[in-house]
Order: C-alpha cells, then structure tokens, then sequence
C-alpha cells in the first residue's frame, strides 16, 4: 500500500541534477559554435560602426559575450557560462583569429564575468535584469583583460569611460536583453525543453489519470 503514494519520479529513481551532464556540455559545445561563427563574422558588422563618432563601435561589442548569456539560459547549470565563451572563442581561433590564446584567455574571464552574476543569484534567476547584469559583467572581465595587456594605456579618463561605458551597455542590451528575448522565442517552439531534465510536474502529469 505504501507504493501507491510514491511518486513515478522516486519509482524510477530519479533524482534532481544539479551538476553538469554530457547532454548539457554538448548543448553548451553546439550553441558556441553557432555564435563562434557569428563571432567570427560579427568583425565585418562591428567595423560598420567606427567611422560614425569616437569608439561607436563599442555599442556592437556585446555580441561577442552573447554565448554566456545565451547557453546560461538554456541549460541554467553552473560552468555553462564559462564553457561556452571558451568553446565559442576555439571556433574564433579555428577560423585563423591572429588572437590564439589571448582569444581564449579572453573567453575564461567574459565568461567569469557572467557567471558570477548567475552565481550570486544562485542560478535560478532568468530576469530581464539579472541578463543585463551578466552580459555587463562580461564586459567589465573584457575590461579587465584590456587593462593586463595594456590596451587601456593610452586612453585619457573621458576616452576610458566612453569606450567601457558603452561596452557596458551593449554587453546589457545584446548579451542580455537580446539573448532573453531570443531564450523566449526559443522557448516558444519548445526547443528549450529538450534540453533539460524532466520536471516534478512532468512526472505528475504522467500520474494524472485524466492523460492516461
């Protein structure tokens, strides 16, 4: 009598995952491959920008943090971040970037940058805002590589906050914004949920006798 009150989900034996699996890393791998070759051309479309005013370009940078944000919400698992700016960086470099390392190095702390964020909301937050920060805190570990390598050197205090401000901003508004909203569109389709376990609520609406 005592079974019949066990739920189809502890009768198979299934427990909730929190690490990482094979299927997540090979989704991660698959999404920053699309968006590395997006990267890779993104250059072309980046350049559009700088004759306009100074560092108008900055306003594009946030694609190349976009693989963070975009695998994040797919998967929603701690790493993801991480993994998928590096991934999506080797495709960069497999394409012949003149970066090498620098590039992956690059693509370990943007992908820091997000996952700290998703870290202190303990990766269960998918807001508009907790997206923004997370594409912005890309940038500011772009930021911050920028500074190692000297690349900062020469910029006058305005020139500074321009050229990150803006980096900032786009980093919120299309590693961000854009990928939820992509996420959504995603979701929509139901592309999303084969990429994740099965719910609580899937397994009682296996229960249900009215779907049986």
């Amino acid at each position: 009598m005592n079974g019949l009150g066990t739920s189809m989900q502890e009768k198979l034996g299934v427990q909730p995952r929190k690490g990482l699996r094979l299927s997540d890393i090979l989704v991660t791998v698959l999404v920053s491959l699309v968006l590395g070759v997006i990267y890779h051309f993104w250059g072309s479309v980046y350049n559009l920008l700088k004759p306009l005013f100074f560092e108008a370009d900055e306003l594009l940078y946030g694609m190349w943090f976009a693989a963070a944000t975009l695998a994040y919400l797919l998967i929603r698992k701690p790493g993801v971040a991480i993994i998928a700016e590096v991934a999506a960086a080797h495709v960069e470099v497999l394409f012949g970037s003149g970066w090498g390392l620098t590039l992956l190095l690059y693509g370990v702390i943007q992908g820091l940058g997000a996952e700290l964020v998703f870290a202190a909301f303990r990766y269960r937050s998918t807001s508009a805002w907790t997206l923004a920060f997370a594409g912005a805190g890309s940038a500011v570990g772009s930021m911050i590589m920028d500074f190692y390598y000297s690349y900062t050197d020469d910029l006058q205090a305005w020139m500074f906050f321009a050229k990150y401000g803006m980096r900032i901003f786009s980093g919120a508004i299309i590693a961000g914004l854009l990928m939820l909203l992509l996420a959504k569109a995603l979701d929509r389709t139901g592309v999303t949920s084969l990429l994740r376990p099965a719910s609580r609520k899937d397994y009682e609406a296996l229960e249900d006798p009215r779907h049986v």
